[in-house]
C-alpha cells in the first residue's frame, strides 16, 4: 500500500472527481469524444438511482484518497469494476472496466494497491477470475500488468456491437 494514500470504496461524494478522471482517461486513450455519459449516469451506475433499471448499483469503484494539500483534488485514482459471469467455472469474477491514476501520481504504487485490493476481493468472495482489456498500443499499461503476473488471452478477441438507444 502506498504510504501517502488510502484505498477505499467509492462514496457518492466522489462521483464528480471519478467522472473527471473518466474524461481524462478517455483523452489519454485518444477518444475524448466517446464519453457521452454524464456525472449523474456514473452516480447511478455506482450507487443505483433514478435511471438504474434495478435501483441497485451495476458496478463498483475503489478510489485512492490522496493527500491533496497542493494538488487541488482529493482522489489520486480509481478502479471501476463489475461482476463478470463464467459459466465454465460456475462463478462470478471481476471485470475491471477502468483503472486510472492521475499522471503526476503514477509510480507511487497507487495502481498496484488498487489491483491488489481487487485481487483480495476475488479471494474473499471466491471469484476465480479477474479480467480486463488494454489497448494494444498502451505499452506502459501492458508492462505494468505484466509486472503483476498478468498474461494476455491470445486466443480471444473482444467484439462490440453499438446498440442505438431509444428516446
Amino acid at each position: 500500500m502506498p504510504s501517502t494514500g488510502t484505498i477505499r470504496l467509492a462514496e457518492p461524494a466522489d462521483v464528480g472527481e471519478i467522472f473527471a478522471m473518466i474524461k481524462d482517461l478517455a483523452t489519454y486513450e485518444r477518444a475524448p469524444e466517446a464519453v457521452d455519459a454524464t456525472e449523474a449516469m456514473v452516480a447511478d451506475l455506482l450507487f443505483g438511482g433514478t435511471t438504474s433499471t434495478s435501483g441497485l448499483p451495476a458496478c463498483f469503484a475503489h478510489v485512492v484518497e490522496h493527500e491533496a494539500a497542493t494538488s487541488g483534488y482529493r482522489l489520486g485514482g480509481f478502479a471501476l469494476w463489475n461482476l463478470k459471469v463464467s459459466t465454465w467455472r460456475g462463478r462470478y469474477g471481476i471485470y475491471l472496466e477502468d483503472l486510472y491514476i492521475r499522471p503526476e501520481l503514477r509510480g507511487l504504487g497507487y495502481g498496484s494497491a488498487l489491483m491488489q485490493t481487487l485481487i483480495a476481493e476475488c479471494t474473499r468472495q471466491g471469484y476465480p477470475r479477474f479480467e480486463w482489456s488494454v489497448l494494444d498500443w498502451n505499452e506502459p499499461s501492458i508492462a505494468f500488468y505484466r509486472s503483476l503476473g498478468a498474461t494476455p488471452l491470445e486466443e480471444w478477441t473482444t467484439w462490440r456491437l453499438e446498440v442505438p438507444l431509444q428516446g
